[in-house]
């Protein structure tokens, strides 16, 4: 497998459109499940120059850092607690323009400015992570990002 492109010049849309076949086919055929996450937080990190990404996984009601790429993560989030708690509680996607305008954000880098997190659901239907997207930069975020996140996130939910 090649590795990841960056895409000089390239739009978002772009760049997402060139890295979602490369993590289809990082996966394809790949039983390991820690392996495969960690390809796509590295794909989605170098892919699109991103701060930090990384999933969470649901254990025991709350969250348990998995794969990640970037800086030292927070390990354990519970159920309702920061912006991954909250979206593990709602079940849906949230995007934060300003870290430190959410409510209980939980700061695990200082340097983290924008965030979006995604859950993650197996073929059960069942809410089985979240995919913790931040960056140093504000409004990062937007439909753009919701709507790939959210396909490589079903992509992902396929191997839990």
């Amino acid at each position: 497998m090649s590795e990841t492109i960056h895409i000089s010049g390239a739009t978002k849309e772009e760049k997402y459109l060139s890295l979602v076949p490369q993590i289809k086919a990082l996966v394809e055929g790949e039983t390991d499940l820690i392996a495969n996450l960690a390809n796509i937080t590295a794909a989605l990190k170098y892919g699109m120059d991103f701060f930090w990404v990384g999933f969470y996984l649901v254990k025991n009601d709350e969250l348990v850092l998995g794969p990640f790429q970037g800086t030292v993560a927070c390990t354990r989030i519970k159920n309702g607690k920061g912006v991954c708690g909250t979206s593990m509680q709602k079940k849906e996607t949230i995007i934060v323009d300003d870290v430190d305008t959410f409510p209980g954000h939980i700061a695990c880098s200082s340097a983290s400015k924008s965030e979006i997190v995604v859950p993650v659901f197996n073929t059960k239907n069942e809410l089985v992570a979240v995919l913790d997207v931040d960056d140093d930069k504000y409004a990062t975020f937007d439909k753009t990002d919701q709507l790939h996140l959210e396909e490589i996130c079903k992509i992902a939910g396929e191997l839990l």
